[in-house]
């Protein structure tokens, strides 16, 4: 039994290896690549997704590979300091830059950190009101066990959010957007980075990632029911939301 990792196929033990390998190598420097390869659109895009959340004061909320930091802070301005933030990662280099970011930006109450695995997470069932991932399904080995996992924690009339890289749908678009990420974003992540190895591995691993309608199948397969998607940037990525009912 083998999964991709980028275009390759690996066991898959080790995929999550690898991937953790990556996401410790270019920890340090994510925040920065991510400004320079969406050109700050990455942003934008977080903000629109805790939009449709509908997340409110007081809310308990699950970050699921929550990396640095990003979709934790937006949330919090939500939720405040009597809701909670649980921000969780595989990764403990990545769940430590984002923590040391929340701290020096002086976000500190309503805030919680735990390494887990989204695969099988280790919180009560049917306890947060809005679950979310962002740029982080697509390097989830058995991304289906993930989405099951998701769903328990889920409380009854709360909601998931799914940001992430998806299948471009203007032609044009797609051309220039192949060339630039096969092109340019592994020149960049050595420049940048370090590490072209890594950054090649995630622009391939976005085009191994499903489709939207494929997401959409594997969310309602899930257990979770009103599944929709918003693509965003000509479908570079799509926000997808639903409900456990």
């Amino acid at each position: 039994m083998t999964t991709d990792f980028g275009f390759r196929r690996v066991p898959p033990g080790q995929k999550t290896r690898l991937v953790a390998e990556v996401f410790s190598s270019v920890a340090s420097r994510y925040d920065l690549m991510n400004d320079l390869m969406s050109f700050g659109a990455h942003r934008l895009w977080k903000r629109f997704a805790v939009h449709l959340s509908g997340v409110r004061k007081g809310q308990k909320v699950l970050d699921v590979a929550g990396g640095t930091g990003d979709m934790a802070a937006l949330f919090h301005k939500r939720t405040g300091n009597e809701g909670l933030v649980l921000v969780t990662d595989i990764n403990h280099d990545m769940l430590q830059e984002g923590r040391n970011k929340l701290l020096d930006r002086g976000i500190v109450q309503g805030l919680e950190y735990v390494q887990s695995n989204a695969e099988c997470l280790p919180f009560a069932d049917n306890y947060f009101d809005c679950v979310s991932i962002a740029f982080g399904l697509r390097n989830i080995t058995d991304k289906q066990a993930a989405l099951r996992s998701m769903y328990e924690k889920t409380k009854f009339g709360g909601c998931l959010i799914i940001l992430e890289f998806s299948s471009v749908v203007l032609p044009y678009l797609k051309r220039l957007y192949d060339l630039y990420s096969f092109r340019l974003i592994p020149f960049m992540g050595r420049v940048v980075a370090g590490d072209e190895d890594s950054y090649r591995y995630l622009v391939e691993s976005i085009r191994m990632h499903p489709d939207q309608d494929a997401l959409k199948g594997m969310i309602e397969d899930a257990g979770y029911s009103r599944v929709s998607y918003h693509n965003l940037t000509g479908g570079v990525v799509a926000i997808h939301r639903a409900w456990k009912l």
